[in-house]
C-alpha cells in the first residue's frame, strides 16, 4: 500500500468516525430532549405560610409603549410569565395561558412579559406573532431587561405567581400544561380575602 492510498484510508476512517459521532450526538440529544421535556423538568418553589418575600419591582412597556410597573397591580393576584417567540417550550404553553386568561382574567392579572432584546425579539415582531395566534392576554415588552434582572431569569419559560399583597406566592421554571397552570391559579386565588 503506497502513502497516497494510506492517506485516503485514514481520511475515510476519520470521516466515518466523525459521521458516527454526529449520529450519536443527534440520537443522544433527541433522547435527552424527550426524557427531560418541559413537563418533566417542571420546577416550582412552593408557597408556605411563612413566605412573605416581596415580589421585586420592575418596569416594562405595554402595547402602546407606556410604562407599566408590577406595583400597578397591587391588590390583585398577578401571574408573570417570562417568554420569547424563539423559545419552543414558551410557545407550547401560550395557548394554556390564553385559555386561563380568558377564564380567570377578571380575578387575576396576567403579565405576559416578552424578553424583547431588539434583535431576535422586536416589539413589532412579537405583536404580529400575538395577533396571528389570536392571543387575548396582555403582552408587556421587557426592552430594558428590567423584569429579567429583577427575577434573575436564566431559563424560560419562567412563571412567577404574586399574591394580592405583592408577595411571591410561587414560581415555576419550564413549560406548564393548562391543568398545572390552573392549579397554580386556583391556589393563588384561595389566598385572596
Amino acid at each position: 500500500m503506497n502513502s497516497k492510498t494510506k492517506s485516503k484510508v485514514i481520511y475515510i476512517v476519520l470521516a466515518l468516525v466523525f459521521v458516527v459521532l454526529i449520529a450519536v450526538s443527534v440520537i443522544s440529544y433527541n433522547f435527552l430532549s424527550e426524557k427531560f421535556s418541559s413537563e418533566n423538568t417542571e420546577q416550582s418553589q412552593e408557597h408556605s405560610e411563612n413566605n412573605t418575600v416581596s415580589a421585586p419591582e420592575f418596569t416594562v412597556l405595554d402595547a402602546q409603549g407606556s410604562q407599566v410597573k408590577l406595583s400597578d397591580f397591587t391588590g390583585k393576584p398577578v401571574i408573570i410569565n417570562f417568554w420569547a417567540t424563539w423559545c419552543g417550550p414558551c410557545k407550547s404553553e401560550l395557548g394554556a395561558f390564553d385559555n386561563m386568561y380568558r377564564k380567570y382574567g377578571d380575578d387575576v392579572e396576567f403579565m405576559m412579559v416578552n424578553l424583547t432584546d431588539g434583535y431576535r425579539e422586536t416589539v413589532q415582531g412579537v405583536s404580529e406573532f400575538v395577533s396571528e395566534n389570536k392571543y387575548g392576554f396582555p403582552v408587556y415588552f421587557d426592552t430594558e431587561s428590567s423584569g429579567a434582572y429583577a427575577y434573575s431569569v436564566y431559563s424560560i419559560p419562567f412563571t412567577v405567581m404574586v399574591d394580592a399583597n405583592g408577595n411571591v406566592f410561587n414560581a415555576h421554571t419550564g413549560a406548564m400544561s393548562e391543568q398545572t397552570l390552573e392549579k397554580y391559579i386556583v391556589s393563588l386565588l384561595e389566598t385572596v380575602e
